[in-house]
């Protein structure tokens, strides 16, 4: 089937939130049991936020509990690896919660902000994740964000 280019516009501009719910009805009218349920899954979640802060979440916000769930399936992954099926259906969430996460951050992008925060003054590890973590929410884990700035404070001469 092929999609119309009223269909791609508005594709492009429909929020991550309709994008999944398309998805899910998308994935429930091929009879794909498994990614409905996903995306079920994904959406009750992001209802569940809606309801914690008491208003509809932007794309940034529903980036943030994706990248939730992604944490979760992936570390479900490793906790079951006396069950390989089940860690393999775990890892295929995980690829298809990373379809709808924004490129991850590389380590040097990550490294060139530390340091500017370092520069800015942030002479610890606490201020330095605080100056830093914001600008990678849902593009890098935050131990990742966390090995290079202890990395770099040490290169500094200063540490927490």
């Amino acid at each position: 089937m092929a999609i119309t280019h009223t269909e791609e516009l508005e594709m492009a501009e429909a929020s991550l939130k309709e994008r999944l719910r398309n998805d899910m009805n998308d994935a429930r009218r091929k009879g794909a049991k498994d990614r409905a349920r996903l995306f079920s899954t994904l959406l009750a979640d992001v209802k569940n936020r809606e309801i914690e802060l008491g208003h509809e979440l932007d794309d940034q916000e529903v980036v943030e509990v994706l990248a939730r769930c992604l944490k979760l399936r992936n570390e479900a992954a490793e906790q079951m690896a006396s069950r390989p099926e089940l860690a393999e259906r775990e890892r295929a969430e995980a690829a298809t919660i990373k379809e709808y996460l924004p490129p991850e951050a590389d380590e040097e992008e990550i490294r060139q902000k530390v340091r500017e925060a370092i520069e800015a003054g942030a002479n610890n590890i606490g201020a330095v994740m605080g100056q830093v973590m914001p600008q990678f929410k849902g593009r890098a884990e935050g131990r990742d964000v966390n090995r290079v700035a202890r990395e770099e404070l040490e290169k500094g001469g200063s540490g927490d």
